[in-house]
């Protein structure tokens, strides 16, 4: 994880701003909130770099949990603290989960329905592509990372590879994987 932005960053003004610009973030993440966190966080709030965001995204996703709300927040700590964790968590959670219940309700009466069957299958799609498009636009910030644009591409079809061909528990492939990666990264860095 990055140490504390530089005084160049803007950053959040309080613990209201984290919890409300949060809940916004998980409000426009229905199916696929990995484009819009990216978004919102490097290209118009400006918290972090994209560097920066591909770091603590990689550190979250490892993390057990929602990867959106463990950066969610590792940021809040990075500015407040343990209260900044908590009130980045309770923005990603509070609007969110009333709203999941509520569409709970509902689904609950109209689940037969065929075009409610047809919207959520369309829905899918619409996040999968969502998050390929996110990775694409992320894709150079890979010629900063210690293993190089080529190497770095290799771990992601080598995990791809594992987990969508051959099934292999994500587990046992990020610490597989993650494990040579971090050593040769070590291997890279070490003076």
């Amino acid at each position: 994880m990055s140490s504390l932005p530089t005084q160049d960053h803007p950053q959040p003004q309080s613990l209201s701003d984290l919890f409300v610009s949060f809940t916004l973030l998980a409000l426009q993440g229905f199916g696929g909130v990995l484009a819009i966190v990216q978004r919102e966080l490097v290209e118009k709030k400006r918290w972090m770099t994209g560097e920066e965001f591909v770091e603590d995204w990689a550190v979250a996703q490892i993390m057990p949990g929602p990867n959106v709300v463990n950066l969610s927040m590792m940021i809040g700590a990075r500015y407040f603290g343990l209260k900044g964790a908590m009130a980045a968590l309770a923005g990603m959670l509070t609007v969110p989960l009333i709203l999941v219940l509520l569409l709970a309700l509902v689904y609950a009466q109209f689940a037969d329905h065929p075009g409610v069957a047809g919207a959520l299958r369309g829905m899918g799609a619409v996040a999968a592509g969502l998050i390929a498009a996110t990775g694409v636009k992320l894709f150079g910030t890979l010629r900063q990372n210690a293993l190089g644009t080529k190497l770095c591409v290799v771990f992601g079809v080598l995990c791809f590879v594992a987990v969508a061909l051959l099934r292999w528990p994500l587990f046992y492939v990020l610490f597989g994987l993650g494990s040579v990666a971090c050593v040769l990264v070590y291997q890279k860095l070490k003076p």
